[in-house]
């Protein structure tokens, strides 16, 4: 089995109304941003904090060349025990890009939890308020991959559906530091919406990435900075079929209508359409022989938010999170798949 391993109480002030990231100031090429990463990656006491809040799990993936049916058994080849979750691996991910990162969410007091904590502070992470719940069991989640690398996930939430309201205030302190505030939907609906009221109020900027997709209250959606859906995702939340550029526009177009200020919609091998106050387009993804999709969304939305508190402009930030997301899904696994920055500026 395979382990989780690497390959290899200021106030912030109030957040400024305007839609717009990044612009002008920023590097004028790719080189350049890149290396404004690297440069702020020394800077840790001044480098922007990002604070995830969400699940962390164990992932149990079995490979095989064809999903079976309802009622079929088939024989599948490699087998991989390593650490998942939504929230841990865009966390994960976020911190390899250079960001400083603290991660809020729950554990059991099993082995698998132990493993999570260990494999999180390894990675550089703040686990402060990574609890471990004395009952619950650690999340765990069962991954079946195919031959295109394509995946089907079942989870069983365990810990992770007992982060509750109270213990985002156990973090407060935390939470006020937080230049960006990034949640999913791995934890409990009422968690997530503690959270995103408690940031309208203290002016703080939330990214949601809404998976697994679930309805969400209308009055949501105005205190969202940025929402992430994929196809899917997006669908479920508009009823728009999402399959191109043209039909994931007019799925962004619903989202922005509800309040959302800024929409990314990830499309696979597609790259992303941005429907935002200041751009509007689709970013293309590189071109890669995929072997495992699982984690692309996590690393895609980690490294997205580093890009923004980067301060690099939608278009640079999307095809930044772009290219990390197209180097994870070459890679087995989930976490252990998340590039380093220096990959990046390598490619």
């Amino acid at each position: 089995m395979r382990e989780c391993t690497r390959p290899r109480t200021a106030r912030l002030g109030e957040v400024p109304d305007g839609d717009t990231v990044g612009g002008s100031d920023g590097p004028d090429n790719a080189l350049g941003w890149h290396q404004s990463l690297l440069r702020n990656k020394s800077m840790n006491t001044e480098r922007p904090l990002l604070v995830i809040v969400g699940s962390a799990n164990t992932d149990l993936v079995v490979h095989t060349p064809q999903f079976p049916v309802p009622g079929e058994t088939r024989l599948g080849s490699a087998f991989q025990l390593s650490c998942g979750g939504k929230g841990a691996n865009q966390a994960v991910a976020a911190a390899r890009l250079g960001a400083r990162v603290a991660l809020v969410g729950k554990v059991g007091r099993d082995d698998f939890g132990q493993r999570a904590l260990a494999n999180l502070q390894q990675e550089g992470l703040d686990t402060t308020h990574v609890y471990q719940h004395p009952e619950a069991a650690t999340g765990v989640a069962i991954i079946t991959v195919n031959a295109q690398g394509q995946n089907t996930i079942v989870v069983a939430p365990g810990a992770n559906h007992e982060l509750l309201p109270a213990d985002l205030d156990q973090a407060v302190t935390l939470l006020e530091q937080a230049a960006y505030l990034v949640v999913q939907l791995e934890i409990p609906l009422p968690t997530v919406l503690y959270l995103v009221a408690w940031a309208r109020r203290r002016g703080k900027r939330v990214v949601l990435n809404p998976a697994p997709a679930l309805p969400l209250p209308d009055d949501v959606y105005h205190d969202l900075f940025l929402l992430t859906p994929n196809e899917t995702e997006a669908e479920a939340l508009t009823g728009v079929p999402v399959r191109d550029a043209d039909s994931a526009r007019a799925a962004a177009q619903v989202l922005r209508e509800r309040g959302v200020r800024n929409v990314v919609v990830t499309l696979g091998a597609q790259g992303a359409f941005l429907h935002t106050a200041t751009y509007t387009g689709l970013v293309p993804a590189p071109h890669v022989e995929a072997v495992d999709t699982t984690a692309a969304g996590d690393v895609f939305t980690g490294a997205l938010a580093v890009a923004l508190t980067q301060n690099l402009d939608w278009e640079r930030a999307a095809h930044f999170a772009c290219q990390a997301a197209a180097v994870a899904v070459t890679r087995l696994g989930a976490q252990v798949s998340a590039p380093y920055r220096h990959e990046l500026l390598a490619s």
